[in-house]
């Protein structure tokens, strides 16, 4: 049986969310820093679907947790995922709602915390996370979490994990994720990981340059920030 959440670790993400802008122009998709940073993790979660030879996409089973107002959804959707083999996970009323707003309604939607889902064990092909942990302070809330998604996902399957690395001393409300502690979370998991996207203040200088700049920056891994990852469940 699973251990009880801490009492107050949803509202306290509830409240640092609160505290964010909800419509940061520096986030914005069409900005050279954000489209290319989205493109870049595109090709490898491409390139990874295909060395799984995941070629039955409309097959496959996927889980967002944190989805958000259901970007990263519509994204699969693109890609050939089958709506009603999609749930979206949304802690946050508002953005549930623009997700229920812009997602097919065969898209199945959840408000509240992603650890009480209703999802089967050992039913998902794909469980996503994107900036999710790091703005999860508490270290058992952390770990109830993986352990939710891990139960989800089906041998073969897995976690795709897009977060940042490192804490950013200007926002207490983020703390890093490193690559250990990813480890430390989905011990079963065999993890492969890319280092990606380039630090996101130095992006938006760059490109207030020329956005061509991106790439060549980011040519050097250690001005990278973020990891995805590829946490595998063994068959």
């Amino acid at each position: 049986m699973n251990a009880p959440a801490p009492p107050d670790e949803t509202d306290a993400v509830r409240a640092r969310y609160a505290r964010r802008a909800a419509d940061d122009p520096r986030y914005h998709p069409m900005q050279p820093d954000v489209w290319q940073s989205r493109l870049e993790r595109e090709r490898v979660f491409l390139r990874w679907l295909a060395a799984l030879g995941w070629r039955d996409l409309d097959a496959r089973r996927a889980t967002d947790v944190g989805c958000g107002s259901g970007g990263q959804l519509l994204d699969l959707l693109r890609l050939g995922f089958a709506p009603q083999h999609l749930t979206g996970l949304e802690l946050l009323p508002a953005r549930h709602a623009a997700a229920r707003e812009r997602l097919p309604a065969a898209v199945t939607l959840w408000l509240g915390d992603a650890c009480e889902a209703p999802i089967a064990p050992a039913s998902q092909d794909l469980v996503l996370q994107s900036t999710v942990f790091s703005s999860l302070l508490d270290d058992a809330f952390q770990q109830r979490l993986a352990d939710a998604m891990w139960r989800w996902v089906r041998p073969g399957g897995g976690v795709w994990w897009y977060d940042f690395t490192r804490d950013n001393p200007r926002n207490p409300d983020v703390r890093g994720v490193p690559l250990a502690r990813i480890r430390a979370l989905f011990p079963q998991g065999t993890i492969r990981s890319w280092r990606v996207t380039l630090a996101p203040p130095l992006a938006r200088a760059v490109c207030r340059g020329h956005p061509a700049l991106y790439p060549a920056f980011n040519a050097l891994p250690w001005l990278r920030t973020h990891v995805l990852a590829w946490i595998g469940k063994p068959c």
